[in-house]
């Protein structure tokens, strides 16, 4: 398991701090800041995961790994502006304005 601490979305609740204080310390001001390289090896996995449910503002993310041999993600494809049709749309436009 691989994680990542976004910083700028943490309200400093300090939740992660008492589940994994292995993984998170708190700042000065109560921000959390990460331990580490953002690795958790397997034995302290569920700590770090409930760390992660219980954030309220879901400031951890799990980085998903990518092997070498997993198929490529399928692109997106960008809707044709040019015949882009707006009829169907005409009469929600009309009671939202």
């Amino acid at each position: 398991m691989r994680i990542k601490l976004d910083r700028t979305l943490c309200d400093g609740f300090g939740i992660c701090a008492r589940h994994a204080p292995e993984y998170f310390s708190l700042d000065d001001w109560g921000y959390a800041v990460l331990v580490g390289d953002g690795i958790i090896p397997e034995q302290d996995r569920a700590d770090v995961q409930r760390a992660l449910l219980d954030c309220p503002v879901h400031a951890i993310l799990e980085i998903a790994e990518r092997r070498p041999d997993d198929p490529p993600q399928p692109t997106l494809e960008e809707p044709d502006l040019d015949n882009l049709r707006t009829d169907a749309d005409a009469a929600q436009w009309d009671m939202t304005r």
